[in-house]
């Protein structure tokens, strides 16, 4: 089994008008392909922080952070670019979708910037929407989709390059109760189908449980709960 994401002793310090402020203090992790990991903390402990490095989004003040094997801070910004676009999907509370275009070229868009021609693109965005329940929706706009609609397409947007790893930042965090174990349900079949490592933040226990382990946060440092 592959390793997907390795953090070694990552550390990462804000500067305030106050001073330094320690947010992470040597968090180690591995997640393997096909592992599903809940992050479960408290607000304000570091879950974004660490998500942020996880996809390359941030740089950490130190410690390793390596994709696929591939240890990003050997990589210049356009091999780290490259590699966060082709290997790494995110989905986050809000979908953050174009507005002005369809489901489905919300999903052909990613991959048109990798690269990937159009038809391609086309075909598969539409799998995916039909694996999520979408195939009658894809030319909607967003603003005609309901929420748990929405967030299928950022998930299928978020799978669109065939990532090794999917973060997800409280994924099901703006939906009711219903939608969000529905969508849950949805995004669970969609990564363990796929064979891809997750990091799903969520502060909700039930779904954490879903999940193959769970981690937190304590004084900067990730602990395994399960």
């Amino acid at each position: 089994m592959s390793e997907a994401l390795r953090l070694r002793a990552v550390e990462r310090v804000y500067r305030t008008e106050a001073g330094a402020l320690p947010v992470l203090r040597g968090v180690d992790l591995a997640l393997q392909a096909g592992e599903i990991v809940a992050l479960v903390a408290p607000s304000g402990t570091g879950k974004s922080t660490l998500l942020h490095l996880a996809g390359l989004l941030e740089k950490p003040d130190a410690g390793q952070v390596l994709i696929d094997g591939r240890d990003a801070g050997a990589l210049s910004d356009a091999e780290r670019t490259a590699l966060r676009r082709d290997r790494i999907g995110f989905v986050y509370q809000f979908h953050h979708l174009l507005g002005d275009f369809s489901a489905l070229e919300n999903v052909v868009l990613p991959q048109m910037i990798a690269g990937v021609p159009r038809k391609a693109a086309e075909s598969r965005a539409r799998g995916l929407l039909q694996g999520l329940g979408l195939a009658g929706r894809v030319e909607h706009l967003p603003g005609k989709l309901s929420g748990g609609e929405q967030q299928r397409v950022a998930i299928a947007r978020a799978l669109a390059n065939g990532p090794a790893l999917l973060l997800a930042d409280e994924p099901t965090g703006n939906l009711d109760v219903q939608t969000a174990a529905a969508v849950f349900d949805e995004l669970l079949a969609s990564v363990r189908g796929q064979g891809l490592a997750a990091l799903i933040a969520t502060h909700n226990p039930d779904l954490a449980a879903r999940m193959d382990r769970t981690v937190t946060l304590r004084d900067g440092r990730l602990v395994d709960l399960a």
